[in-house]
């Protein structure tokens, strides 16, 4: 076995935390509990629900999820839409079913199905009881107050600030390294109403008899977007209290009202508004987005070519960020093909960063290089999010906005970390 990839993604860890360290605005105070027992989670969490074969073979047979919910969605959008939402009823007789296949009308409609579910769930106490399990293992580990890890692990599955909803009574008197980890938390995982659209198209070519036009990047991509989120969270707990150090101790008595439900139909009623709010900004960045990354690209050609090719922002990103990806366990070879992922997901999101990684020729990056790079792009960390976070907590705590904007500013870069952190976890382990 050839150990040096996995020396390399350790480098990776120890250059992390020490960048986390230069930023500290108290480098004197550093977190060493926290530190190591974040560190020892992250790892715990990689081999118990990717080595131990019970586990595994349970996270992994969740990717049977993917298939049901996706024909679900099938049936709905194909009686809404007709033959462009998928139905097999078409008015003509068809050469190339994956040119059917479309992000609006046939993947996309998996936000507005799994907010749904998410709020039912919800209503009938199993996300709570999963977010309560979450946040006592935070606070009994991490030695961190209630109110942080309440909000943290409910941010995994309800988002950046509507996770932080659940604890709405405590936002106004959180300490600063508190509201830091929150917004650390929420720019660092994704959320449960993404889960499946992610998985969908990572793995949708993995399982028996796929959808024309799916491609396989990542066998058991569900449970590696499950994995890469919990690992995650610990992390970004870890980045956020190096970079803000203080007291992380606010306890809870009450939770905030705003995710309880009065019956079933209430929740599926509000979630689904609230996941066709989603699915409407999904749609609407991704056409804003490819058409300006179209322009700068136009405008890109007119400069002289580079070793033979043309300039685009792709390559430009991927020369930047080659030397991170690298620290994450990535050959050299493939660096820039790597960086210009996270790149991508830097300035502009995770969503077109995967798509990106589902078109990229076969061979261009390694299986154990998809994989740390599934890991290491999972999270949220983005300007328009950054954007999100100063809306959100701004109106939530008004009073300190002045305190807010700098914070989210520096959690584009915790959170970054936060993620590339879970990436390099997964290059040191074995797997």
């Amino acid at each position: 076995m050839d150990y040096l990839p996995h020396l390399q993604s350790a480098l990776g860890i120890v250059v992390i935390i020490a960048v986390a360290w230069l930023l500290s605005e108290n480098r004197r105070a550093f977190p060493w509990r926290i530190v190591l027992v974040g560190i020892a989670l992250q790892a715990g969490i990689a081999i118990l629900l990717l080595k131990v074969s019970v586990a595994r073979d349970a996270l992994f047979g969740l990717n049977g999820i993917v298939t049901v919910l996706t024909a679900a969605t099938k049936a709905g959008t194909g009686f809404v839409y007709g033959y462009i939402g998928g139905s097999d009823n078409t008015p003509f007789i068809v050469t190339n079913p994956a040119a059917l296949t479309n992000f609006a009308f046939t993947i996309l409609p998996l936000v507005i199905i799994i907010s749904a579910l998410s709020a039912i769930l919800w209503y009938w106490r199993i996300l709570p009881l999963i977010v309560g399990g979450m946040a006592f293992v935070l606070r009994r580990t991490l030695g961190i107050g209630g109110a942080v890890g309440l909000g943290s692990a409910a941010t995994v599955f309800l988002g950046n600030i509507e996770g932080s909803l659940v604890v709405r009574p405590y936002l106004a008197k959180i300490t600063r390294t508190e509201l830091f980890i929150l917004m650390t938390t929420g720019l660092a995982v994704v959320a449960g109403t993404v889960f499946v659209v992610y998985a969908n198209m990572l793995g949708g070519g993995c399982v028996p008899n796929p959808p024309p036009g799916s491609h396989c990047v990542l066998p058991g991509a569900l449970g590696h977007i499950l994995v890469a989120s919990m690992m995650s969270l610990p992390a970004a707990i870890l980045i956020a209290s190096i970079m803000v150090p203080g007291d992380a101790v606010t306890d809870v008595s009450q939770t905030d009202e705003a995710h309880k439900y009065q019956s079933t139909m209430d929740a599926m009623a509000r979630g689904t508004e609230d996941g066709l709010k989603i699915y409407m900004q999904i749609l609407a960045m991704l056409v804003v987005v490819t058409a300006i990354v179209a322009i700068i690209n136009t405008i890109l050609g007119y400069f002289p070519a580079v070793d033979g090719a043309p300039l685009t922002l792709q390559r430009m990103l991927g020369w930047i960020f080659a030397p991170v990806v690298w620290l994450l366990g990535i050959p050299w070879n493939e660096a820039p093909t790597a960086g210009s992922l996270l790149g991508i997901k830097t300035i502009l999101n995770e969503f077109v960063a995967y798509s990106q990684l589902t078109t990229l020729p076969a061979g261009a990056l390694s299986p154990r290089s998809t994989q740390i790079m599934v890991y290491a792009l999972c999270g949220f960390a983005n300007f328009a999010s950054v954007g999100i976070l100063i809306a959100g907590f701004g109106t939530l705590i008004p009073d300190r906005r002045s305190e807010v904007v700098p914070l989210a500013m520096r959690a584009i870069i915790s959170g970054t970390m936060a993620s590339a952190l879970s990436g390099a976890m997964i290059g040191l382990l074995p797997f």
